[in-house]
């Protein structure tokens, strides 16, 4: 059996008292204090999360855009330096391998960054696709790269190098802020959108991102500079209410949020339109010589483009106080299975039960009543639309 990988923080969080977890090969706080307290706190003031087990891949060269625009199914060309694209990397029937975040950092310079139970899967698939753009170039009339490939693309993965530490919540802009020189250009970023800078004296790329329904950073920085900061980072938070938080406050913010989990809502069964996001998948993306790019996957989600859906994605709003689960049949009132559970908890900002499922079409639309098999027993939820909470503006 392989031992877990072990966070650049974990001494940190050993020293707080954290419960830690096996999650994805990496040992990881699950909780510091209560659920409840840390979620609650992102909501109201700020958390402090370790992200350091997701993978950073970075990816550069002359034609790296090109590349990426091949092996993913958004259009990372359209995308300029200092911005960042949610999108997807699939499988040729379209089914999702991962979803990603990918940095543009400069014109021939992106980081990819995955989730950690998938590194491993993406790596493989970006390399063998890489791969397969650079043959296909060489093999072109004009195509000839000889021993400069690596300049026309290159593949390295940062992520044991590279921790990842998230402050999210109202409070985030003014702690982070406090500990730049670059205030202004950090508290200008829109979301979705990156600067760097340094934070504590220690060299960062900040990206307004994050995966709590909240506004917040991500701070991305090198391993050995990562303990020191997160201790900054907690003593300057303190007084604005921060408080570190774990894997089980990320996830009830993330489902209050709508946003899907790899894992729940997303797999190699499911593709970006079973999942309701089809705006990530670009076919009408390009080649340099207008030819639609063959990007992997292509073909079996131009299909389902326009296919009749065979599922749907909704929010599922509980009755009762008995929380549904992952895996737990949707049924009708009646009893009759027309879908399943894909995540679901009690909300601490809702004060009711939530959860997300994939139930038939027709029974999609907001209002209707099904019901959840809860342990054999049945609780009556209500469809809603997604998100379950937004953050005021």
């Amino acid at each position: 059996m392989t031992e877990d990988l072990r966070s650049p923080l974990h001494d940190e969080h050993v020293a707080l008292g954290a419960a830690l977890t096996s999650f994805a090969g990496w040992q990881m706080p699950l909780r510091y204090t209560s659920d409840i307290a840390e979620h609650t706190a992102v909501r109201t003031a700020a958390g402090l999360f370790d992200l350091s087990h997701m993978g950073e891949l970075e990816v550069t060269g002359a034609r790296a855009a090109e590349a990426l625009d091949r092996a993913l199914v958004g259009n990372l060309s359209a995308l300029e330096p200092g911005r960042a694209r949610y999108t997807m990397i699939v499988a040729e029937d379209g089914g999702v391998l991962d979803d990603l975040v990918v940095y543009r950092l400069a014109p021939d310079r992106f980081v990819v960054v995955a989730n950690a139970s998938n590194v491993t899967v993406v790596r493989a698939a970006l390399t063998e696709r890489f791969a397969a753009f650079l043959h296909l170039e060489a093999e072109a009339p004009e195509g000839g790269l000889g021993a400069d490939v690596e300049l026309v693309v290159r593949l390295r993965d940062r992520s044991l190098d590279t921790a990842l530490i998230a402050v999210q919540g109202p409070a985030a802009e003014g702690i982070v802020t406090s500990l730049t020189p670059d205030a202004d250009a950090v508290r200008a970023l829109k979301y979705y959108a990156a600067v760097t800078t340094t934070v504590d004296g220690v060299d960062a790329l900040v990206a307004r991102t994050g995966y709590t329904g909240e506004d917040g950073f991500e701070l991305f920085v090198d391993a050995a500079a990562a303990p020191a900061l997160w201790r900054r980072l907690l003593e300057v938070g303190a007084p604005h209410g921060l408080v570190p938080a774990g894997l089980s406050a990320r996830d009830s913010l993330r489902l209050e949020a709508g946003m899907p989990l790899y894992g729940n809502e997303l797999d190699t069964g499911t593709t970006p339109y079973d999942a309701g996001l089809g705006r990530v998948v670009r076919l009408d993306k390009a080649c340099t010589d207008g030819t639609p790019t063959p990007f992997v996957g292509r073909a079996a989600l131009e299909a389902r483009s326009t296919a009749e859906p065979t599922r749907a994605l909704v929010g599922l709003v509980g009755e009762g106080r008995r929380a549904a689960r992952h895996g737990y049949p949707v049924v009708t009132r009646d009893g009759v299975p027309v879908g399943v559970v894909t995540s679901g908890a009690p909300s601490p900002t809702l004060g009711h039960p939530v959860a997300m499922a994939y139930v038939r079409p027709d029974l999609a639309e907001p209002g209707t009543e099904l019901g959840v098999d809860v342990r054999g027993r049945l609780e009556n939820v209500r469809v809603v639309a997604l998100p379950f909470y937004r953050r005021p503006r």
